[in-house]
């Protein structure tokens, strides 16, 4: 059976990870994905690293997979010409540049409407088109800070931290693959096409939840503290034997199960302690008291005890403790596909699992215009004109 998306053209100019997420997870349900790219540099996060496999960026390998390199230098007249003719049976157009660079290059919405007329645009910016900021520069970091999420993550006698990861690009892929869905429905409805304009500083704020409706309710900012839960005490972190174990206590019911494992089930009548909003007025009191405990014992027994009573309790495991667990193997979100100038190399699974149409990995992600006589080829240009282009600069 077909993929979900098998039939739908991606163009991607995008670069860096927000615009390349995002049509690797198109490119995963079955489109079609053509990555525009710079001759002899293509894609900027190909030159980030270490770490490199055979000259090839890890960086650039864990956000485009399944999709197919064209080179094309669009600040000349003749690939811009290339990249019409490759919009003229496209669905989707993607790119992530800083607003004001598609007017230059002619391939604002509106214009690539005049060559597709029901062509589903997304544009993934810092801020968003009609942002006050809109023409800010903006990297991940960046956004992590301007839109709240660093000033709640880290401990209160600390600074405020980033996540390990990119989240502010990634979470902007997530909504702009989930905008680019919606379009298709609505495209499929009614035959018309749409802009889907993502920001990365909107992606942050929606994910602020609780913690912004603290702010919206009492007019108070949230601050910094630590690995706890604003609203659920214990959810954190306790120092064990040999390390850490995390602790969910999420309600009355496992409150009154983990003290009983805890072998202290007095806790439970002390008034400190004897309800959830209790024990968020002493949370620094009930860690220490914890933790006298837990340092007597292993992180593997007190998962194991904590388990067998039904109580939430894990590990804080290294990636590659993580990427080589039975889970990982049983779930496939580990792969092996073989590259063309790398080799093998391992790349992350699809998270996604559908029953009857499930996405693959079928595409290693691509060597540097890989795909260009092949995509020229197609349409209609001749071997003489791919070499003239090429001799040109143009591909």
């Amino acid at each position: 059976m077909d993929k979900p998306l098998a039939g739908i053209k991606v163009v991607d100019l995008s670069r860096f990870i927000a615009g390349p997420y995002c049509t690797m997870r198109l490119g995963d349900m079955g489109a079609e994905v053509i990555k525009v790219e710079t001759p002899g540099k293509g894609d900027d996060s190909r030159a980030l690293g270490p770490p490199f496999i055979n000259e090839e960026s890890a960086y650039f390998l864990s956000f485009n997979r399944n999709k197919k390199s064209i080179t094309l230098n669009l600040r000349q007249e003749p690939a811009r010409e290339v990249l019409r003719e490759l919009l003229k049976d496209a669905d989707i157009i993607v790119e992530n540049f800083r607003i004001g660079v598609t007017a230059k290059m002619g391939m604002t919405y509106e214009e690539v409407k005049k060559i597709k007329e029901d062509i589903i645009y997304c544009s993934i910016t810092g801020y968003g088109h009609n942002s006050p900021y809109k023409e800010k520069p903006s990297f991940d970091v960046m956004i992590q800070g301007e839109a709240g999420l660093m000033s709640i993550t880290g401990f209160p006698d600390g600074p405020p931290q980033r996540l390990g990861v990119a989240i502010a690009d990634i979470l902007a892929g997530h909504n702009a693959f989930e905008g680019i869905l919606l379009a298709l429905l609505v495209h499929q409805k009614t035959g018309r096409g749409q802009f889907v304009d993502v920001s990365l500083m909107d992606s942050i704020i929606s994910i602020l939840t609780y913690q912004a409706g603290h702010f919206l309710a009492t007019g108070e900012a949230p601050q910094r503290v630590g690995n706890r839960h604003p609203m659920i005490t214990p959810y954190e972190i306790f120092e064990t034997k040999d390390g850490y174990v995390i602790f969910a206590v999420g309600n009355q019911r496992l409150w009154e199960r983990f003290v009983q494992v805890l072998g202290r089930p007095e806790l439970n009548e002390d008034p400190r302690f004897a309800t959830m909003n209790d024990r968020n007025r002493y949370p620094a009191e009930l860690k220490q008291i914890i933790e006298e405990i837990t340092r007597a014992e292993t992180t593997a027994a007190w998962v194991e005890k904590m388990g067998e009573a039904g109580v939430p309790c894990g590990r804080i495991r290294t990636l590659d403790q993580v990427l080589t667990d039975d889970h990982a193997a049983a779930r496939e979100m580990v792969l092996e596909r073989e590259h063309p100038t790398a080799g093998k190399i391992k790349l992350l699974g699809i998270p996604i699992k559908l029953s009857d149409t499930p996405g693959e990995v079928v595409l290693p992600p691509p060597a540097l215009g890989q795909h260009t006589e092949e995509i020229l080829t197609d349409l209609g240009y001749s071997q003489e004109k791919i070499a003239g282009l090429r001799e040109e600069g143009i591909i």
